[in-house]
């Protein structure tokens, strides 16, 4: 038996909402897990004193922070040997959000104006 034809495009019309989705603008909202990963990079940036070249790199890369998200993915099971792989998936699912690398960029910024 088939389902009913609304149904059918209730399930049409969902799945091309979320097709078309964006994320909204300004930073992303980490869980507690990932606030505390990128807390801890940050800050290891900071006490390294690579603030501004780590915000340079930052800025310019921001477009391509998708994708870059897409080769940690596919890097894991090689980088899994360094580093362990819970953390290394916690930062990739990180940085597939919108908003991602400008939360990111405002925490090392805050903890730069904290060391000065």
């Amino acid at each position: 038996m088939t389902p009913p034809a609304d149904n059918r495009w209730s399930r049409l019309r969902e799945s091309v909402g979320r097709a078309f989705h964006v994320d909204p603008p300004g930073p992303a909202t980490p869980t507690p897990e990932e606030a505390e990963l990128v807390d801890r990079i940050a800050r290891e940036i900071v006490t390294r004193r690579m603030a501004q070249p780590a915000l340079l790199f930052l800025e310019s890369s921001r477009p391509l922070a998708g994708v870059g998200a897409a080769v940690m993915h596919f890097l894991q099971p090689f980088c899994s040997v360094v580093i362990k792989p819970t953390i290394w998936s916690t930062l990739a699912t990180f940085l597939e959000r919108g908003g991602s690398v400008e939360y990111l960029c405002l925490r090392i910024e805050a903890l730069e104006r904290e060391r000065a």
